[in-house]
Order: C-alpha cells, then sequence, then structure tokens
C-alpha cells in the first residue's frame, strides 16, 4: 500500500478541534517524510505540516503554527494531524502525502517542494463554521 489513507475529518464550530489519520504501510520502511496538505476551493494547495521520517523534525506552515500538530506512530503506521483553535479560514480538503526517496529530507522540503515521488491519499473534508 503505497498511497496513503486519510480517516477523520468533518464539520466543527470554530475554536474546535479535530484530528486527522493516516496511515500506509510505506511510513516505516519507504517513505522519508510525511506531510499533510490542503486544498480550499478557489485556492492552491499548502503544505501545513510534515515530519521527517528520519529526524522526527518537523514544520510548520505559519497559517497553522500553534495550533495544529503533526505526530507518528511507528508501531501502528500512523502519522496524525491534530488541529486545535480552527477558524472558518481551516476549511478545506486535508491530504496526507508520502515522500518515497534514498535520502532523508528536511520536513519544510516536504512542505513547501512537491516532488514526482509524492503519494497522494484521496483527501478529506474539514469544515469549520457556525
Amino acid at each position: 500500500q503505497v498511497k496513503p489513507v486519510e480517516v477523520g475529518g468533518g464539520s466543527v464550530q470554530p475554536g474546535g478541534s479535530l484530528r486527522l489519520s493516516c496511515t500506509a504501510s510505506e511510513f516505516t520502511f519507504r517513505y522519508v517524510a510525511v506531510g499533510w496538505y490542503r486544498q480550499a476551493p478557489g485556492k492552491g494547495r499548502e503544505g501545513v505540516a510534515c515530519i521527517s521520517t528520519a529526524t522526527d523534525n518537523t514544520y510548520y506552515a505559519d497559517s497553522v503554527k500553534g495550533r495544529f500538530t503533526i505526530s507518528r506512530d511507528n508501531a501502528r503506521n500512523l502519522v496524525y494531524l491534530q488541529m486545535d483553535s480552527l477558524t472558518p479560514e481551516d476549511t478545506a480538503v486535508y491530504h496526507c502525502v508520502g515522500r518515497l526517496g534514498q535520502w532523508d529530507i528536511a520536513a519544510r522540503d516536504m512542505c513547501v517542494l512537491t516532488s514526482g515521488d509524492d503519494y497522494w491519499g484521496r483527501g478529506a473534508q474539514v469544515t469549520v463554521s457556525s
């Protein structure tokens, strides 16, 4: 299973929290980094939170810094995105993305540079509204 699969999402009021999960068998053995990207209607894709599988270093976009947390559970091949203090501007489809490679990469590079070695999940809708 190379492509990640997202679980979670849904609707929440402003100020609320949601957690997304992502699983793929490649987390442990082949992905050099994993990230969460989002795309809102009429906007481009944005890498919001990424993690290096070699170092567990993380990177967050300024738009979510201090509110979102990316983490992983190696034993269960899971990567999480905890989203707190959500605002309507966070409404988007959230994709889990895994990058295959032979070399370690920085978490920041996973979030700001896409690659032909990226595998995208189908996405999970997150809607924040009152």
